[in-house]
């Protein structure tokens, strides 16, 4: 074929070394944060969150390289699999950690830093969008931005292009967020009124 034909994939395979390096640190973060796992090799072979970013590294590079439709297809193969939906657009720094993982959705502009841990049921997603935001908004910022070293406990929902999550912050379970929080917060919802009868 063509070299124009081969070109992503040639590039792809250069990138190799790369992703086994960045995935190397997001199995690292996951054993170093789990004390249930008993060694890399249990996460590697049995932690959906780590098999849906093993995915996302090798889609994510696709979709840098301009590769139509596989990136996709790949990505929701690995949503199929593991209940995680990571869309290969997103862009997500080092020692990634999705702990458990089912339900958590990462929209396509979503930009996560380094070291940052998620649980089940998080949501980083876009606020509600108009009838007419298919071909107004493509491409456009429309997903949060999560700073360095940041946890965001389950079932938190985290909307829109503007918000931002400062680094160092813990985002409690169950809340939801629609503007910036600036680093070293901790947002936590109030806890219950506990009702005896």
């Amino acid at each position: 074929p063509p070299r124009s034909t081969l070109f992503p994939y040639t590039t792809l395979f250069r990138s190799v070394p790369e992703i086994q390096e960045m995935l190397a640190a997001d199995v690292s973060a996951a054993y170093d944060g789990d004390p249930a796992a008993r060694s890399h090799d249990e996460i590697i072979f049995s932690y959906p969150g780590i098999f849906a970013m093993m995915v996302y590294r090798v889609a994510h590079r696709l979709h840098e390289l301009q590769v139509p439709l596989l990136p996709r297809i790949m990505s929701e193969y690995a949503h199929t699999m593991t209940g995680i939906d990571i869309h290969p657009g997103a862009e997500i720094g080092r020692s990634f950690v999705i702990d458990h993982g089912t339900g958590v959705v990462i929209g396509e502009t979503t930009e996560i830093g380094n070291n940052v841990r998620i649980y089940q049921g998080v949501t980083l997603g876009a606020l509600s969008l108009p009838k007419d935001a298919g071909e107004r908004l493509r491409g456009k910022k429309r997903h949060p931005t999560i700073e360095d070293d940041v946890i965001i406990y389950s079932g938190a929902t985290i909307l829109g292009g503007d918000t931002v999550i400062g680094q160092r912050s813990v985002i409690g379970g169950n809340v939801w967020i629609t503007e910036s929080i600036p680093p070293d917060t901790r947002v936590l919802m109030e806890p219950p009124k506990l009702l005896y009868r």
